[in-house]
């Protein structure tokens, strides 16, 4: 016995898979042992679970091979064995979509599904919906009708389950089975009660007033099932989120009463729908945080995750409704589940008083080598917010993130330490130092190359504006010393931009820069010397331009200019500004960064080659394919969302993109023809304006056919004004309308001249300037120098407070705030606004805006504002902007 015992024991612990080694071929090899006479009911059983598995796994089977195989397979219906008949219906369901000519073994899945076998006629109804299409369906429609209220549960189930998957492609057959699946609603098992829900569901998902009627009905008739009434509640509360009703909606009194039933599931999936409801005030989240509390102190581990985690995302949205719970979920931090008790610390760190964070923080240093990564990571995002509501408390918070970095974790973890220390940095001036001091230990045993990168760039731009900026030069140094490339690169432009920033360090940064220039790698070399030269010049424009804030151009449009000036050869130099501004991708993309604040860029470990390009690189493009557009010049700026010129349920749809360039504006009309009844020829949109602008150009669209969109441009010539740029434009849609046949689309007359009214368009001051971030306005300040600088004036009456001045003032001049002055510290009276952008032309341009309150926010805010740009009307042009 005790040998056995031995051997249980070894098993247990590492008795390995038996197909880990599968051989594709061996296997199909084996299948011909299905031809077998008589059938060995077992071994065919191991070479299914093969193939099964082998499927599972992802292992590719050629069309010809699982035809075979297929084929062989169906030998072995002459088998009455109960476990093998089941295992050729999971071969078949996994076939299906592999082998050719399946619909062969129609006939004996419906011979089972009609027998008296219980075991064979649920995943025989499975099996057989897997290999039917719309063709075949009606043939087996009525054997579905009556599967869906057999009076075996399985079977009911099984063919349930099996019409949400026909559903895909023959919504029409199935629709017929209403009736039926009413009748299941009915039954006794509470499985079936819930897949004949689902199905009812999906059937009418598409009529808002059947659903309803759905609602209303199986909410008064007590349901059976947990699972159905699960059901019901979420689609009670899509209706609720569709219609925008409120607590006053007798769907949510619905939902509310089910907070109430005897089942635990129920009781939180009501819960959990109430507290994700978009428009849900506190005194309608009151039941079901009380609920939730209850489940708190729950025996089961299920249930105090399930509330605990629902409390910790009601935290983030509703903290004051959460704070009842306090007691409850300081209970939970010594729960002997690890991920219960991480959950309710963070859902204390949101909820809890500056007061209680020194406490809480001892009790999370208790735990925290106990959790995972995953969780080390929810902690961390909870002290960031706590930053944010307690910034006094930075000190306690920063030394706990300190230590934190100092144990063992993943790179996903320690960069969430990382992004939290440096968010508090930035938003926290008094947490500066010891922020940086922090990151500065911890890149002395930084294992990942993203993120020393990352903290050289922080302390490049912060550092050298710190009160005591000599002290970062020994860490960063460091880095030139004994670190990889990409991490020297990055040192090298940090330091470069101590040197431009303090006088005073200038002479030994330039000592230490000399010293990389006979560096191993060639990007340490090229930026050593190009940051010595740049220095040695000592002039402050040059540093401004070139290192603290350095260019900002589309990568993708810079390659583009470059290419044109080599193909057209000329003694004018290549003028950067003829080259688009940098802005956001088109889509998410990883890719190498060069931005203004890194000079000549940071590298990053592992750079893409690939470069996305934005928005305008893509309208751009378009533009440069039109003849008629050659002679605009580059492309400055496209608006950044369309202008809706009409109404979405209008017959014709007509939105509007503005392209502006040095001296004209080009505007993109996308229309839509929803009538199919007619078809539109020569589309174009006619628009009038005063003098100070001309329409130079009009570009129809040739056809629009139903539902088929088109474009229709017009070029529109600037004033020669240069202060004059704001206009508005009255806009008429003109067409030829020729009626045609819906059905074949063909036009039946000549046709008549028509028009369509459009809303006006308006061009303001924010379409002639780009967003810039400098991330040194001071050094960008002094570089533009006080030549063309105006200031004046204005009250802003209107606005009653400070952070209403800022978001109205940054949205109206388009301009990028800049050194996080868009966030007006509470409880301030005053407050300085940075704004920096280029003017159409490529004319750097600064603003400087201060915000007083008037007698409290009675009498308006009272704004000075000073402008410099590089060009003079730029500058007259944003100052007056406001008035």
């Amino acid at each position: 016995m005790h040998m056995l015992r031995r051997d249980k024991k070894e098993e247990e612990e590492g008795g390995g898979n038996p197909f880990a080694n599968l051989e594709k071929s061996t296997v199909l090899q084996e299948a011909r042992t299905f031809n077998d006479t008589p059938i060995n009911p077992r071994k065919c059983c191991h070479i299914l679970t093969k193939i099964i598995y082998m499927l599972n796994q992802g292992e590719h089977i050629g069309t010809t091979e699982a035809t075979e195989t297929f084929f062989a397979m169906t030998k072995l219906f002459q088998s009455k064995d109960v476990t093998l008949r089941r295992m050729v219906y999971l071969c078949i369901k996994e076939m299906a979509n592999i082998a050719e000519d399946v619909i062969i073994v129609t006939s004996s899945l419906t011979k089972d599904m009609t027998g008296r076998e219980d075991q064979f006629r649920a995943p025989a109804i499975r099996a057989l919906c897997k290999i039917t299409d719309g063709t075949m369906l009606q043939s087996i429609e009525r054997y579905m009708k009556q599967a869906i209220v057999d009076k075996s549960h399985a079977v009911s189930s099984a063919s349930l389950c099996s019409s949400l998957h026909l559903m895909r492609t023959s919504h029409d057959v199935v629709k017929r089975w209403v009736n039926e699946a009413q009748e299941a609603v009915n039954s006794d098992n509470v499985m079936v009660q819930y897949h004949a829900l689902g199905l009812l569901y999906h059937i009418r998902k598409t009529d808002k007033l059947a659903l309803s009627k759905l609602v209303s009905k199986f909410s008064r008739h007590s349901l059976k099932s947990p699972y159905a009434y699960c059901l019901l509640i979420r689609i009670a509360c899509k209706l609720i989120e569709e219609e925008g009703a409120g607590s006053d909606s007798p769907m949510f009194e619905f939902i509310e009463s089910c907070l109430r039933h005897k089942s635990e599931m129920v009781i939180y999936e009501a819960a959990h729908a109430i507290v994700s409801m978009k428009h849900t005030t506190a005194k309608e989240l009151a039941p079901a945080v009380s609920v939730l509390q209850l489940f708190c102190s729950s025996p089961k581990p299920t249930l105090r995750f399930a509330a605990v985690r629902t409390l910790n995302k009601v935290a983030m949205k509703h903290p004051a409704a959460v704070t009842a719970c306090n007691l409850d979920l300081e209970n939970l931090i010594t729960d002997v589940n690890r991920s219960i008790a991480t959950l309710a610390i963070t859902t204390l760190l949101k909820t809890g008083s500056e007061s209680s964070v020194d406490r809480l923080m001892k009790q999370i240093s208790s735990f925290m080598s106990e959790i995972s990564d995953e969780f080390k990571i929810v902690v961390v995002d909870a002290i960031r917010a706590l930053c944010l509501k307690f910034p006094r408390k930075h000190g306690v918070m920063m030394n706990f993130l300190s230590s934190m970095l100092r144990d063992e974790g993943g790179y996903d973890y320690k960069k969430a330490i990382v992004d939290t220390i440096i968010s508090i940095v930035e938003d926290n001036p008094e947490a500066k130092e010891s922020g940086l001091s922090h990151l500065c230990e911890f890149i002395e045993d930084c294992e990942h190359t993203v993120l020393a990168t990352r903290i050289l760039h922080l302390l490049g731009r912060e550092g050298p504006r710190t009160l005591n900026p000599y002290k970062y030069i020994r860490f960063i140094y460091n880095r030139v010393i004994l670190e990889n490339a990409a991490v020297r690169a990055a040192a090298v432009t940090a330091l470069a931009k101590f040197g431009a920033h303090c006088e005073g360090l200038l002479p030994s940064v330039l000592v230490l820069l000399r010293r990389s220039l006979l560096d191993t790698d060639d990007e340490v070399r090229d930026r050593a010397t190009f940051y010595l030269n740049v220095l040695e010049e000592l002039q402050m424009a040059l540093n401004s331009a070139y290192i603290l804030n350095g260019l900002q151009v589309s990568v993708v449009g810079l390659e583009r200019s470059l290419h044109n000036y080599t193909l057209d050869p000329s003694e004018t130099p290549f003028d950067m500004k003829t080259v688009p501004l940098a802005t956001q991708p088109i889509t998410e993309q990883k890719t190498v960064s060069v931005t203004p604040s890194m000079g000549l860029g940071d590298i990053s470990a592992k750079p893409q080659e690939k470069v996305a390009a934005t928005r305008q690189d893509i309208y751009a493009e378009q533009l440069a394919q039109i003849p008629e557009f050659a002679g605009l010049g580059p492309l400055f700026k496209s608006s950044s969302a369309p202008v809706e010129l009409t109404e979405s349920e209008t017959e014709y749809v007509v939105q509007c993109i503005k392209h502006t360039f040095q001296d004209y504006i080009v505007f993109q009309f996308d229309c839509m023809n929803t009538l199919n009844d007619q078809i539109l020829e020569n589309v174009k949109v006619n628009m009038e304006t005063s003098d100070d602008f001309e329409v130079v150009r009009y570009i129809p669209a040739p056809c629009l056919k139903y539902n088929v969109s088109g474009t229709a441009y017009t070029c529109v010539k600037l004033s020669d004004d240069a202060t004059l740029v704001a206009g508005t434009f009255s806009c008429t849609l003109k067409f030829t309308v020729k009626d045609c046949d819906p059905a074949t689309g063909e036009p039946d007359d000549e046709g008549y001249e028509d028009e369509y009214v459009l809303e006006d368009i308006e061009v303001t001051v924010s379409d002639h300037v780009q967003k810039v971030m400098k991330p040194n306005f001071g050094a960008s300040w002094e570089e533009i120098g006080p030549e063309n600088e105006l200031e004046d004036t204005y009250a802003l009456s209107s606005m009653k407070t400070l952070d209403e001045a800022v978001k109205n003032i940054i949205q109206f001049m388009g301009l990028q705030p800049c050194e996080r002055t868009d966030k007006v510290p509470e409880g301030k009276n005053s407050h300085t606004l940075l704004l920096a952008g280029v003017y159409r032309g490529g004319y750097d341009t600064l603003v400087r805006a201060k915000l007083a309150l008037s007698d409290g926010g009675n009498n308006g805010v009272t704004m000075q504002i000073t402008v410099r740009s590089m060009d003079s009307a730029a500058s007259e042009v944003i100052a007056s902007a406001v008035g």
